[in-house]
């Protein structure tokens, strides 16, 4: 059992084992000289003894600056913010002064992203972290810094099929199969229900309706989905979408807003005089939307944890280039699901990024 007070080094593996120090080295670094058989019983006596890798030493070893560009959005700033937040503090915990961050933004997704990351490319950093926004356009630009070395990581949403060496984000379908539960518990007759989404182009927002659309039509089928209203996460879009929809009749008594972008859909209901009528789950913590939780306004929100996202999408990538170990291929974060009741639990994160939990995490390769 390991000691969590100890750090453990190669010496304690090496001594575990009786075997010699360059031969834990080369088993940990999968590098050649070491028997299938060895290298097995080294990385597991790794994990048994709670042995991690120290980036900053192998970065000082090989003598070597990493330099990474990050390219994000401008909107939704209270969920790229602390997204960005989670990066560098990563980059202050692990490396130090052997990394080279540079942040590119651009206003919103779909507007001026693609002309960003290209800028970002031509920098040839040795990664690019970066939310793949229409993954159609972003395939060839992938392609094209692959081939020439950059080690590419999304995080946010995934551009599968492509050659990024890993993804961070939230589990979108289960996201929106959880909103549907959500709805079906305080929807219990027949009824219609919305969502607003963002970008369809987009990996992550269509996941979310697939998940949304197939547990509704399984644990809810009282319940009648309306076709998707997409946003493009333009907050005078949103607002007009919901004013539109929200006069008809009927109208809908239950909402999904799948995007960080809720706030217009509520400043229309509230007009309305709908807000806390129509059941509402919304997506990420801010302030704006406390009091609405705390008030039964808003039923629940699903919180994508971005400052999480942000620190683990960095330390992979580092992993990734330094060859310390192989990283998970994708990691897919569970949602918080914020509730009236547990609110307080979550109140201090809002503007305090760094007391997310980075445990809870669901990754598959």
């Amino acid at each position: 059992m390991a000691n969590p007070d100890k750090i453990i080094g190669i010496k304690d593996i090496a001594k575990a084992l009786k075997i010699s120090l360059g031969t834990v080295d080369r088993a940990l670094h999968d590098r050649p000289g070491v028997s299938p058989k060895t290298r097995d019983l080294v990385l597991k006596m790794a994990e048994q003894l709670g042995y991690k890798p120290n980036l900053a030493a192998q970065a000082l070893k090989l003598n070597r600056r990493l330099s990474v560009s990050v390219v994000l959005p401008k909107h939704i700033a209270h969920f790229f913010d602390p997204l960005r937040e989670g990066i560098r503090a990563e980059a202050a915990s692990t490396v130090g002064a052997n990394l080279s961050l540079e942040f590119f933004e651009y206003p919103r997704l779909g507007g001026g992203d693609i002309e960003v990351f290209r800028k970002a490319a031509q920098k040839r950093s040795d990664g690019i972290i970066f939310l793949p926004g229409d993954v159609r356009k972003y395939e060839p630009l992938i392609h094209k810094a692959s081939r020439v070395g950059v080690a590419l990581m999304c995080v946010g949403s995934d551009a599968p099929n492509t050659e990024r060496m890993g993804a961070v984000s939230v589990h979108a379908s289960i996201s929106g199969a959880i909103a549907a539960e959500l709805l079906s518990h305080t929807l219990t007759s027949e009824a219609e229900v919305a969502i607003f989404t963002g970008e369809l182009s987009m990996l992550d927002h269509v996941e979310k309706l697939r998940g949304f659309a197939a547990a509704l039509a399984v644990i809810a089928p009282h319940l009648t989905l309306l076709p998707a209203l997409e946003s493009h996460d333009r907050p005078r879009d949103a607002y007009r979408q919901a004013l539109e929809m929200m006069q008809k009749k009927p109208r809908p008594d239950g909402i999904y807003i799948s995007t960080a972008n809720s706030i217009p859909v509520l400043q229309a209901l509230e007009e309305l005089g709908l807000l806390g009528k129509v059941k509402v789950v919304t997506t990420d913590l801010f302030r704006e939307l406390i009091p609405l939780i705390e008030t039964g306004k808003v039923l629940a929100t699903l919180y994508q944890r971005p400052y999480t996202q942000g620190k683990i999408a960095l330390k992979n990538l580092l992993a990734f280039l330094l060859r310390d170990h192989k990283p998970p291929l994708i990691v897919q974060l569970a949602p918080h699901v914020v509730f009236r009741t547990n609110l307080a639990l979550f109140k201090n994160q809002i503007g305090n990024s760094a007391t997310e939990d980075v445990e809870m995490e669901v990754s598959a390769t």
